[in-house]
């Protein structure tokens, strides 16, 4: 260790020492934060509700989300139109029962690439949630789940349109870039 090296460490023992009893200095944390598990639906027009997932996620458990989460937000978001469906390729929802559901139940789903999920407009609204968690400091697993809800509701029908629409520009630079990264 070099002496400044040393310096700066003599220095922030002595000023922690100083500033351990000021309570401005003392910021609190969370040693094992709260983690949850969520689905949402997104569409040119908006977002669903969403779903707060108990466990892992197998084909099964996926298409209970499918039939109490996904059917109801298609028929507030689409009516009677048509739609595809977009998910990726995660166990659960290429597995052949889940295909199955689909077919049974008339969705077309969207044929869609291994290892992309950059191109899903999703990942980048869970960023914006994300985002919008940052200064949120939730200590309980309520606490979390209403701040995902209230972020979550904050997303307008302006941004879901804007994250749909850039979806062929998205997918020409991935081909343009014969998929190497790109600047998105």
């Amino acid at each position: 260790m070099g002496y400044r090296e040393a310096a700066l460490d003599c220095c922030s023992v002595v000023q922690s020492t100083l500033e351990k009893e000021m309570p401005k200095c003392l910021k609190s944390s969370v040693k094992y934060p709260q983690s949850v598990m969520v689905w949402g639906a997104i569409s040119a027009a908006g977002v669903g509700p969403l779903c707060f997932i108990k466990g892992r996620v197998n084909a099964a458990s996926y298409q209970e989300i499918l039939e109490h989460f996904m059917l109801p937000s298609a028929e507030k978001l689409y009516g009677d139109e048509d739609f595809v469906f977009q998910h990726d390729l995660a166990p659960a929802h290429s597995a052949k029962t889940t295909g199955k559901w689909f077919t049974d139940h008339s969705i077309t789903v969207l044929n869609w690439p291994a290892n992309s999920p950059d191109l899903n407009p999703i990942e980048n609204l869970w960023d914006i949630v994300k985002r919008k968690l940052r200064d949120a400091r939730p200590n309980t697993l309520d606490e979390l789940k209403a701040a995902i809800e209230a972020s979550w509701a904050s997303i307008t029908p302006q941004q879901c349109h804007r994250l749909i629409a850039s979806m062929p520009r998205l997918i020409e630079a991935v081909l343009s870039a014969k998929g190497f990264p790109t600047k998105y």
